[in-house]
């Protein structure tokens, strides 16, 4: 039986866009794909989940479908998905399955595959049924494999063979896989489903492409692959290059001209915005059985830099991060949102006294000298955040530190440094503590509170996790007479962390008790400033 290629590029890749994309592009996709003569496109997914905007292609209603430009040698291979966790409730799959579908002679959809874990397999072979009923063929996409045993994969496979499925998928969610495993999964699969097998492989390793050939050498159909390999995460087996691979497996008539105009003048540009592709940080991932969502969500956000990646991917490796949450990885958040902890005051100190706070801009290298003769005339309490050592060391009284991820990157750091850490000690998890452990802590405890700021004697409520936050508390906590900035030289007007730090100065400023701030190097964030030139003697 020849192998099958069914592309999911714009169900896969709309993950990074919110399934929005253009006509053009879509126009230039479908005759891409009928030129390559694929079995099936799986345009995106079905659902009724409706909570934020997404394109027409996170619903592919028939009707979205219908206003396509579909190629004639398309019309009966359009296939759409739909997540198991919607249809998985007995009590409302009817209804939702009612709402989804139109008989198959109604539509132009041929193809439904049903995405779930293996904990909702069972909810969902009823569904199965019902749409064989209206005339689909239908497939099940049985996620995160990898995790089973291969005695409960024989069990799974002896279940699916009781209902009237059409292929029988498993995905390498976690893209851990290696083509050994791949071969023992395919043999356990087998064991008790005689039909069509397929394979769907993340590429976190480099491996999809090997996996997805070696899936077809051990007797697996159906083949899963998208454009430039864009899909969540580092994305999948690469169309263009599975095709070549496959050429002399499949329809001689395949062209794949048009897939590489497409490739050239839509998809590469696109990869380039928004970085999909295998990395080391997907890599460790995959390695780790870490969701990749994970990486995904912290290299589109660039308040996360390379130390903090990968002390979140350490970090999960004990916690566990099979299952994308949003909780989980703002672990700032997670973790101060118990009752506020602290030992320290930092009044013992700070009371009445000037307190400079030193930021990481490249104005602390430029004002180095301004920086620290201002220090020796006007004797502030000198508190760095985190590990910055643009000034000479004997001039910084201490740092502060509040973020578990930034004091996972630090914590060898830290340990060297010679001045005293202010961080909510008390509150870390566990595994910092004991990483940090022979450091001299000042323990102000932390709260993370939507209302403001909030000061108290050993501990603080703040808006936001971000260090600079904790530092003003410190200060205000501790009765300073002046805050002064340096090295707080902003972001650009674009970048999100710009306004973000705006908002921060801005509630500090309207809170009770806040203490006058002033900036003595450039900065763009709203903040009195003074140039430093000026107050120097």
């Amino acid at each position: 039986m020849s192998v099958k290629i069914l592309d999911c590029t714009l169900r896969d890749g709309g993950y990074y866009n919110n399934w929005d994309f253009n006509r053009d592009l879509i126009y230039s996709y479908l005759y891409a794909m009928d030129a390559l003569d694929v079995d099936y496109v799986e345009i995106g997914f079905r659902s009724l989940k409706n909570e934020e905007f997404k394109g027409g292609l996170a619903f592919s209603t028939d009707g979205y479908i219908n206003s396509l430009s579909i190629p004639a040698g398309l019309k009966d291979k359009i296939g759409v998905m739909i997540n198991g966790s919607e249809i998985s409730d007995p009590d409302s799959q009817q209804e939702t399955l009612n709402r989804l579908f139109a008989p198959k002679s109604q539509s132009p959809v041929a193809l439904v595959r049903i995405a779930c874990h293996v904990h909702e397999f069972i909810s969902c072979l009823q569904a199965v049924i019902w749409l064989k009923e209206q005339g689909y063929k239908v497939g099940i996409n049985l996620m995160q494999v990898a995790d089973r045993d291969l005695q409960e994969i024989m069990d799974i496979a002896k279940a699916a063979s009781e209902y009237p499925i059409d292929v029988l998928y498993f995905a390498d969610s976690m893209g851990s896989l290696n083509p050994d495993q791949v071969t023992e999964i395919v043999s356990a699969f087998k064991q008790g489903w005689p039909a069509e097998l397929g394979i769907h492989a993340h590429d976190n390793l480099g491996q999809a492409l090997a996996n997805t050939l070696r899936a077809i050498d051990e007797g697996v159909i159906w083949t899963d692959c998208t454009v430039t390999g864009m899909g969540r995460g580092p994305g999948n087996t690469q169309t263009e290059y599975l095709a070549m691979a496959l050429v002399n497996r499949r329809s001689p008539s395949a062209n794949p001209t048009k897939l590489l105009e497409l490739i050239r003048n839509h998809f590469k540009p696109m990869q380039h915005h928004y970085g999909w592709g295998t990395n080391p940080f997907y890599y460790l991932a995959g390695k780790h059985e870490i969701h990749p969502t994970y990486i995904q969500e912290m290299l589109q956000d660039s308040r996360y830099n390379d130390e903090e990646i990968l002390a979140v991917i350490d970090h999960l490796k004990v916690v566990g991060g099979k299952k994308f949450s949003f909780d989980t990885l703002d672990v700032a958040r997670h973790f101060y949102t118990k009752l506020p902890l602290g030992t320290w005051e930092p009044k013992n100190v700070i009371l009445n006294q000037k307190v400079l706070i030193l930021g990481n801009g490249p104005s602390m290298k430029k004002y180095r000298a301004e920086i620290e003769s201002f220090i020796e005339q006007y004797q502030p309490y000198v508190i760095a955040l985190n590990t910055q050592k643009h000034i000479d060391e004997h001039l910084i009284h201490a740092r502060a530190a509040c973020h578990p991820v930034r004091l996972l990157a630090d914590y060898h750091e830290h340990r060297n440094l010679s001045q005293p850490l202010i961080t909510p000690a008390s509150m870390l998890p566990s595994d910092i503590r004991t990483e940090l452990k022979g450091k001299r802590i000042l323990d102000f405890g932390l709260s993370i509170i939507q209302q403001g700021f909030v000061f108290h004697s050993n501990y603080c409520e703040l808006p936001s996790s971000l260090v600079i936050a904790y530092a003003l508390a410190i200060t205000t906590s501790g009765g300073a007479e002046h805050i002064y900035l340096a090295g707080f030289d902003g972001y650009g007007a674009d970048d999100p962390r710009r306004k973000e730090m705006d908002d921060l100065f801005k509630q500090y400023s309207s809170s009770e008790k806040s203490i006058q701030i002033t900036s003595i190097t450039p900065t763009r964030y709203e903040v009195p400033v003074k140039s430093i030139y000026g107050m120097l003697k």
